[in-house]
């Protein structure tokens, strides 16, 4: 699917962009890859490792809607992965969250449709559904924008749809390297900030993969969610270091006791596939049937119960210590 093509990857030096981009070389050959992002020091060091023929790199800001037209002029597929993610800072720093994830979402849309985009995945997150925080606030207007879209090109390109997924191992601000550091450090102890904690828990490799399977099953306005197993943080802390205590140290701002990614509000919305979810969208699209019963790969789902909900402390999956520690083995791999 992304033989001759050119994809363009907002926030493209980032955890999730540094796979993406390895796993496109790896499996596909594409015409270009775009790597957007305003680091111009991530940029070069990203450009130490892909440097190949195909690799494109533009210092921009997902706020500057002119330099975005720029950089997707001829492209195929967008993947929107920029964004402003940590918890505590956004809750200190409100508006400056707003604008680039808010405010950078309508940017993306509008340099898409301006530059005729095939398809653009924006990439979304657990704390969007049921949101108690500032960031999983502007991603829920984030998933919002893009599904609306839809709408916005009737039955002209781009179509827009939205992954969303849980905490990724080991990617930046995660909170495996934050213990590995301290594990590293010779500290006495682990901090966990509640006992009950819990969390979706997925690798990066496939997060990749299920974006990537998304842009061939795609309709336009859907918010795909993957089925993935759960962990409570304290098992975590024991599976990285079984013996250092564990301590209790408070729940941060904004943060959850428990993540959740399909909301019963939702659940007249959304089916169930063999491997994922599939969130329809609310308002009606008036050029096309809003039936998302079966996808791009004639997939078929089905509606999910009344009320139904898919939260880390209720999900049937659940990694035990032993698992944990595999699944970071190999994540890490």
């Amino acid at each position: 699917m992304f033989d001759g093509k050119t994809i363009l990857i907002t926030g493209g030096t980032g955890s999730f962009g540094h796979k993406y981009t390895q796993t496109l070389i790896d499996r596909f050959k594409p015409k270009k890859i775009i790597i957007y992002s305003r680091d111009e020091l991530k940029q070069y060091e990203m450009q130490q490792r892909f440097n190949q023929s195909c690799m494109r790199y533009f210092i921009g800001d997902v706020r500057d809607g002119d330099r975005l037209v720029r950089a997707m002029h001829g492209v195929d597929y967008v993947i929107h992965a920029a964004a402003l993610k940590q918890v505590p800072a956004a809750e200190y720093n409100p508006t400056e969250c707003i604008r680039t994830n808010i405010n950078g979402a309508e940017n993306v849309i509008n340099a898409a449709i301006d530059c005729n985009v095939e398809k653009v995945i924006a990439l979304s997150t657990d704390k969007a559904a049921n949101p108690v925080n500032l960031y999983g606030a502007t991603k829920l207007a984030s998933d919002k924008l893009f599904v609306a879209a839809n709408n916005m090109v009737g039955g002209s390109r781009p179509r827009f749809s939205v992954v969303r997924y849980g905490n990724v191992v080991g990617s930046r601000g995660s909170v495996v390297p934050f213990f590995q550091q301290l594990i590293d450090n010779g500290s006495d102890h682990l901090p966990v900030t509640h006992q009950d904690m819990t969390r979706f828990w997925i690798s990066l490799q496939q997060g990749v993969d299920f974006v990537l399977k998304n842009f061939e099953r795609m309709l336009g306005g859907e918010i795909f969610v993957p089925k993935i197993p759960s962990i409570r943080i304290t098992d975590l802390a024991k599976a990285m270091a079984p013996d250092l205590p564990i301590k209790i140290v408070g729940i941060r701002p904004g943060e959850k006791l428990h993540e959740m990614m399909c909301p019963g509000d939702m659940s007249y919305h959304t089916y169930e596939f063999s491997d994922h979810f599939v969130i329809a969208p609310a308002i009606k699209f008036f050029n096309r049937s809003n039936d998302f019963t079966s996808n791009g790969l004639n997939e078929q789902g089905q509606p999910v119960e009344d009320g139904f909900e898919y939260v880390s402390d209720t999900n049937p999956d659940f990694l035990s210590v032993a698992q944990i520690a595999q699944f970071n083995l190999e994540a890490a791999l």
